[in-house]
């Protein structure tokens, strides 16, 4: 009898992260693959990016909506009850023998919630990472709580889910997805990029993305607006903004983008959702990944480019040497900016050296869900660390 794996994702990165185990699934004989998408996949806002989903052959079983047209604390709670409502009616009727889900966002919980409460196995991708400046860092480690198997992306990760109480023997780094992509996909040339995104690279390139620090209040307007008056200060440069994700104080972010690229020069680009063949595409030709996204932690190191991590969003998550930490005052801002185009730190970033796997992953994670004996597992045992 076939294994009916139900994939989850409500968010454009998230989706760009599990596309390579996708496909495996998909090519398994012994797997039936089923998607449900939500959140900003379904939003135009946010580029109704459930078109890449099909567009890349993956069928979606069904499509809940739940995003408010806000982004208040308010809002996002009620998102999360029409998730409640939506994801049960429909993992109800697909009955899947497990849920796999990847992170740490407000969806992904209400997803599990769901599943947890059906005797659904949930299987979690990436967890046992920490983010202290955002609310993610407890919302990703109570996905762990309610999971019955654990793929990490490196072997600190692995420990802190074990120290979370899970048993050992369901818990496995084989790393990220994130580098598989890379690996794996069939990058976009310099020119290529040009002509799609309309774009026409310069002396200097940059690829900014700023999400808000969901646990301060009313931070998130003066960072980036220190940001933008360092960037503001450079000539010759080309300047790639891509939205910030539906979280609290994330469409303030969007509505400061959308006014400073309205001002400034042709020489800067905002996009909804780039999709992770131009946005990987990309970073083989900035100088670096700027704001505080993961990927200028997790993806960025494969290319040897640098990052600059503005805030404490990501601290917490191991770093490679090519990333610059900041805070963010104007003056931080600065001198991480001259710390990068240094000739000691594009020296050193010719030795970076990612820290989250070997582009394996996916292959990994598939042999081992092709051997899960997943009918046994629902009742969990508290591992207790001697």
């Amino acid at each position: 009898m076939l294994k009916k794996i139900c994939f989850f994702s409500g968010t454009r990165a998230e989706y760009g992260i599990l596309k390579p185990l996708l496909y495996k699934i998909k090519e398994e004989e012994s797997f039936k693959l089923q998607f449900i998408v939500s959140g900003m996949h379904l939003s135009c806002e946010f580029g109704l990016t459930y078109r890449e989903i099909e567009e890349d052959g993956f069928d979606i079983d069904d499509k809940i909506e739940i995003l408010l047209s806000s982004d208040s604390a308010v809002a996002l709670c009620k998102s999360m009850g029409l998730g409640l409502i939506g994801y049960s009616e429909v993992l109800n009727k697909l009955k899947p023998d497990m849920l796999v889900v990847l992170g740490d966002r407000f969806e992904v919980l209400v997803v599990v919630e769901v599943a947890m409460i059906l005797n659904i196995p949930i299987v979690h991708l990436s967890g046992g990472e920490a983010t202290f400046g955002v609310m993610d860092e407890a919302i990703r480690h109570s996905i762990t709580k309610m999971s019955h198997l654990h793929f990490t992306t490196n072997e600190n990760h692995r420990k802190r889910v074990i120290q979370l109480g899970e048993d050992p023997g369901t818990v496995f780094n084989y790393g990220s997805l994130c580098v598989d992509n890379i690996l794996n996909l069939s990058l976009l040339s310099k020119q290529e990029l040009e002509k799609k995104l309309n774009i026409t690279f310069k002396q200097k390139n940059l690829l900014v993305t700023f999400h808000p620090v969901t646990l301060e209040k009313n931070t998130s307007e003066k960072y980036l607006n220190n940001l933008f008056e360092v960037l503001s200060t450079f000539d010759n440069i080309m300047i790639i903004f891509t939205k910030a994700n539906a979280d609290i104080y994330g469409r303030s972010i969007n509505k400061m983008l959308e006014a400073y690229v309205k001002k400034m020069s042709k020489n800067i680009k905002l996009f909804d959702s780039l999709g992770s063949l131009y946005y990987l595409s990309l970073m083989q030709y900035v100088d670096a990944v700027v704001g505080n996204s993961s990927s200028g932690i997790v993806e960025a190191p494969s290319f040897k480019i640098g990052t600059i991590n503005i805030g404490d969003r990501q601290e917490g998550r191991a770093q490679a040497d090519s990333i610059i930490n900041t805070k963010s005052s104007k003056e931080s801002i600065r001198a991480a900016f001259k710390e990068l185009y240094s000739n000691s730190f594009q020296e050193k970033l010719k030795n970076t050296k990612n820290l989250y796997g070997d582009g394996q992953a996916a292959q990994k994670i598939t042999d081992k869900l092709k051997k899960y004996e997943y009918r046994d597992v629902l009742k969990k045992k508290f591992y207790k660390i001697l």
